[in-house]
């Protein structure tokens, strides 16, 4: 007989993989045929470009910078393991590097949504942070914590579609669609690996 809360979780992670497919999938249907910006592109684009100077547009695209999201990566990784909890350990250490992959080497390629000389759908540095986040929120047990770690999350995403604007890295929907692509990716993979955490666990005990 199935757990009720163990139903209740799969049906909340299935809800949240399909939703945030589901926008990740949508937002290109806005694209205009070359690409380029979207009407929410440009109108946004245009209100940051005269209310952001390129100071504040560099510190608001900081959380996105490599180092910072590797650091938050191996800090999530250390508190796992000062835990003594190594499953977590590595899936947090393995979670947002085949999400990163993922979104580079086939959703990036699927859209084909050109910026200046690389391929701007999803964000990829959107992705590398929301996956981080999410894969810490999906591992750690305090509900409170997630809490914190989800609004700290949509605060740093709100940070980052500015900065990315202003720098001229990305539009605004390159970014949404990479912290839907984040999540989606990081709850699916985590999914995953604590399947196959029950799988060895049952193996282990029918020895």
């Amino acid at each position: 007989m199935i757990d009720p809360a163990a139903r209740s979780a799969s049906t909340v992670r299935a809800t949240v993989i399909a939703a945030g497919a589901a926008v990740t999938a949508a937002i290109p249907a806005t694209f205009p045929s070359d690409g380029g910006p979207t009407r929410l592109d440009a109108a946004m684009s245009t209100r940051i470009d005269e209310a952001v100077s390129p100071t504040l547009g560099q510190w608001l695209v900081a959380p996105s910078n490599g180092p910072v999201v590797l650091l938050a990566l191996i800090a999530g990784c250390a508190w796992f393991a000062l835990h003594r909890r190594w499953w977590a350990a590595v899936t947090m250490l393995i979670v947002p590097v085949v999400a990163v992959a993922i979104n580079t080497w086939v959703l990036k390629p699927l859209w084909e949504r050109q910026l200046h000389d690389y391929l701007a759908y999803p964000s990829g540095h959107t992705v590398h942070l929301v996956a981080v986040a999410t894969t810490f929120a999906c591992l750690v047990r305090d509900l409170r914590t997630r809490c914190v770690i989800a609004a700290l999350t949509v605060l740093a995403v709100l940070a980052i579609v500015v900065g990315m604007v202003e720098r001229d890295y990305h539009y605004p929907t390159d970014v949404l669609g990479g912290a839907a692509a984040g999540i989606s990716l990081a709850v699916g993979l985590c999914w995953i690996s604590q399947m196959l955490r029950t799988r060895a666990r049952r193996a282990r005990s029918s020895r």
